[in-house]
């Protein structure tokens, strides 16, 4: 399978519009270090079907940015297009909105997510005069067989009850927030997307130990970045983010593995942004990377 990167940066994109911390004005000064919202779009062995993960607001632009993504001739001008949830945030889903041109859009989301995109969001009854919008069930993993899409298995791993800010009164759930894992049946191996992580459970580690490439949420460098930066109050971790330094950072349980592993989520104030930052050396002492725009990984 093919896993194509088309954004790697967490809400807001890089440079934020109301933001001059450094990260934004550097991305301001260099155009290369600009970042999309992350997401991604999976192609399955031999076949040329693909789906998105996550409907980013640059979706469009996302889509553009690859060639195997675009229309050409012989195509349908109007592709039915297949989008998979890790969870229901704005900067995740605001995409769908923008795919109205599709034939038809079918999305495939946990419970809790659907409820608050048809309820909260009622994306059905604002896109139904546009297109046709499907939702399907999106099994969780151990839970049932994976759904097939592209010729490739897709399930969800349960990761916190984090819900957006729109839902916050929704009742608690284990799959707000979810992992997503895709597996190729024709060569077994396998990707593992966390965009968000608020800790890791025996679940989690089970399944990213199994797991041949790793997209995991490196949304703060440490703990006290938010803080430090003064976006907030709360730490990276009460925020929903383990970061990615520090004793109880990921890069430490990380670096055990024998995965493919890249950071992907960052937020305008990780140093990680700036290509120079000493912290990539940290990274690459550790065998792990970030994820870059437009990035195509095999496997």
């Amino acid at each position: 399978m093919l896993l194509r990167i088309l954004g790697t940066a967490a809400g807001g994109g890089l440079p934020q519009w109301n933001c001059a911390c450094p990260g934004c004005a550097g991305a301001r000064r260099h155009p290369s270090r600009r970042r999309l919202h992350d997401g991604l779009a999976f192609h399955g062995t031999g076949t040329g079907a693909w789906f998105l993960v996550n409907a980013t607001p640059d979706v469009a632009q996302q889509l553009e940015s690859h060639a195997d993504l675009r229309p050409g001739a012989g195509r349908d001008r109007t592709p039915v297009v297949r989008v998979v949830l890790t969870d229901a945030e704005l900067d995740h889903t605001l995409g769908l909105l923008r795919l109205r041109e599709a034939a038809r859009i079918e999305v495939w989301c946990t419970q809790p997510v659907h409820k608050a995109l048809t309820t909260r969001l009622p994306l059905t009854d604002v896109l139904s005069p546009y297109t046709e919008l499907t939702w399907h069930d999106l099994p969780l993993t151990d839970a049932g067989p994976p759904v097939r899409l592209a010729g490739l298995e897709v399930s969800a791993v349960p990761l916190s009850d984090k819900r957006p800010r729109y839902a916050a009164d929704e009742p608690a759930h284990p799959a707000w927030s979810t992992a997503l894992k895709v597996r190729d049946p024709s060569t077994g191996t396998s990707a593992l997307y966390a965009p968000a992580l608020a800790g890791w459970s025996d679940h989690f580690g089970a399944a990213i130990a199994r797991t041949d490439c790793v997209l995991l949420d490196g949304t703060f460098f440490d703990e006290e970045e938010p803080r430090r930066t003064g976006i907030s109050q709360r730490t990276a971790s009460e925020m929903g983010h383990l970061p990615i330094a520090g004793p109880e950072g990921t890069a430490e349980r990380l670096r055990r593995l024998g995965a493919q592993v890249y950071y992907t989520h960052l937020n305008n104030t990780n140093p990680l942004v700036d290509p120079g930052a000493p912290q990539h050396e940290q990274l690459g002492g550790r065998g792990l990377r970030v994820a870059e725009e437009r990035m195509v990984v095999s496997l």
